[in-house]
């Protein structure tokens, strides 16, 4: 999906990346939550009137891909080309994710690219040859510490597991090209002194700063022992390491050593939403990298936490992982987007369970959201023939939904474009939600109907137009959440026909009383959040 909105034309980009994805199998609600997440950024940044370019797409070399194409009989050139085709862009459209580039490390725009910029880091002397035996997971394409490893029981008794996939860690020994990462710590650790918003969360941060202080090896960046990768330029009996060639995706897709005004209007990424078990790599290796080649480094490493479900990381390899489908199909696509952000506090783990999602669908989704849309067109038709009346009879009560309004899109437009506090800018907009139903209580519209005077006629105009403006900003606020939910809401308040595309409004400005003129047609269109049938059974 293209980007909307007006930008501003010669300004960096706003750049937001999620991981790169294996293409081992077909995604999980884990991914999900970091797409959804990176593509509400995006769109709120979009709604600021900036440039912006959000990118994702699939890691597709290494060990455990080749390993999962031949156990499924098939190359990994066509095991890839399967899933993304099939699995992984079918779901980001399904999700109405509006990326601005989907990038595979398969595509020579790319492989090209790495090629160029391993050969230049040996060219400068940053890249040597040398032996290494250690334990090495295939799950993560990584070589472990031996401190970092757990002890098997049970059918793996007796052998040495890695810590995020509770697996056996296999023994490797080979001759291999090593990038001199241990001669950047210093310098990682002055950066992040300078900069202490560069690892988010806090304790991400503390984390990564406790281990590059204990010490940096120099890093393993090429693998012999098998020939599913990006051949290094000058030894073709090597492959990059999958490391290497992942974290590159973010510098080839904007143009890396092939189109340099690009390159220089987007890079580096502002934001790498990152899972917090790839956090090492995106916020030691990376920038060490970064550093070598003489490029800035990116503003922010923010690691989400774990979808927890029944007390374990949702993945595949421990049989948790759930289709997003399986979600959507049920509470619909706006909602599945809203609830991750709003249940869990981004950086943080956070426990999935359909109770909990079908409960908050009908407390704040149905009842407190969507009664009110339905509530306040249905007043405007009864009333006022569906043609919105004038408000002439402000008083105190009118004055604090101004204010909560302007509170609300402050806290909003603060916590999500700038914190990355998805939970706490939703909040805001439905505290807000809250306000305005509490209001319509309060003012009791139909017993204010039953007033015949012009008195009695403005202040009931003037309670509906106060509803309908607070709901034209809500649906402005949470269009990058519920963008198909908040069309349908600008529709049935006929803001188009004034205001133009909901896409265009800003959401700083949401808070502007009054921009929804009177003399707009309402509409009681379809329930915005219809009730809940019986959950399938399984």
């Amino acid at each position: 999906m293209a980007a909307t909105g007006s930008e501003k034309q010669g300004a960096k980009a706003y750049y937001v990346s999620t991981p790169i994805y294996y293409v081992n199998d077909a995604p999980h609600l884990g991914h999900a939550y970091t797409t959804v997440a990176g593509d509400v950024l995006t769109r709120w940044h979009r709604q600021r009137g900036e440039k912006v370019w959000y990118l994702t797409g699939t890691d597709e070399h290494g060990q455990k891909i080749m390993r999962t194409a031949e156990a499924n009989g098939v190359t990994p050139q066509a095991w890839a080309d399967k899933l993304v085709t099939e699995a992984w862009k079918p779901l980001w459209e399904h999700l109405d994710i509006a990326n601005d580039d989907f990038i595979r490390t398969t595509q020579k725009r790319h492989t090209d690219r790495v090629q160029e910029f391993v050969q230049d880091l040996y060219d400068k002397g940053e890249i040597y040859k040398g032996g290494y035996e250690g334990p090495y997971c295939v799950g993560c394409e990584e070589y472990k510490l031996p401190g970092e490893l757990l002890d098997g029981e049970g059918e793996y008794a007796g052998q040495k597991l890695c810590p995020i996939h509770k697996k056996p860690v296999e023994i490797l020994s080979e001759e291999n090209y090593f990038f001199k990462l241990s001669e950047y710590g210093e310098k990682l650790l002055a950066h992040y002194e300078a900069n202490p918003g560069f690892i988010q969360p806090e304790s991400a941060r503390n984390e990564v700063v406790n281990f590059v202080r204990q010490g940096l090896q120099d890093l393993s960046i090429s693998r012999s022992t098998f020939d599913w990768g990006v051949p290094v330029p000058w030894d073709d009996k090597h492959v990059i390491y999958v490391w290497v060639d992942a974290l590159l995706n973010y510098a080839t897709a904007v143009g890396y050593n092939e189109n340099p005004e690009k390159f220089e209007a987007t890079f580096p990424a502002d934001v790498h939403l990152v899972g917090k078990d790839i956090l090492r790599f995106h916020a030691i290796i990376w920038p060490a990298m970064l550093m070598a080649q003489g490029l800035p480094l990116p503003g922010k490493i923010a690691a989400n936490g774990w979808l927890m479900v029944g007390g374990e990381k949702m993945s595949k390899s421990n049989l948790t992982g759930i289709k997003p489908q399986d979600l959507t199909s049920h509470f619909g696509v706006d909602a599945y987007r809203w609830y991750f952000l709003r249940a869990i506090a981004f950086g943080q783990d956070g426990s999935f369970s359909w109770e909990d999602f079908s409960a908050r669908y009908t407390s704040e989704l149905a009842n407190d959201y969507g009664n009110l849309a339905s509530r306040v067109a249905a007043m405007v038709g009864k009333y006022f023939g569906g043609e919105l009346p004038a408000s002439t009879a402000d008083g105190d009560a009118e004055r604090a939904v101004h204010d909560g309004l302007a509170k609300a899109v402050a806290e909003a437009d603060r916590k999500i474009g700038d914190e990355l506090d998805f939970q706490g800018g939703i909040l805001a907009v439905f505290d807000f939600v809250k306000q305005v139903n509490g209001y319509i209580t309060e003012q009791e519209p139909w017993k204010v109907a039953k007033d015949t005077s012009d008195e009695g006629k403005a202040r009931l105009a003037t309670i509906l137009y106060t509803a309908a403006e607070s709901l034209r900003a809500v649906a402005v606020l949470l269009n990058p959440v519920m963008p198909e939910t908040s069309q349908k809401l600008w529709d049935s308040l006929g803001a188009e026909a004034s205001l133009g595309a909901l896409a265009d409004q800003k959401v700083q400005e949401a808070g502007t009383w009054g921009l929804l003129p009177a003399g707009s047609t309402v509409t009681k269109g379809a329930v915005l959040f219809p009730r809940l049938e019986e959950k399938p059974s399984a």
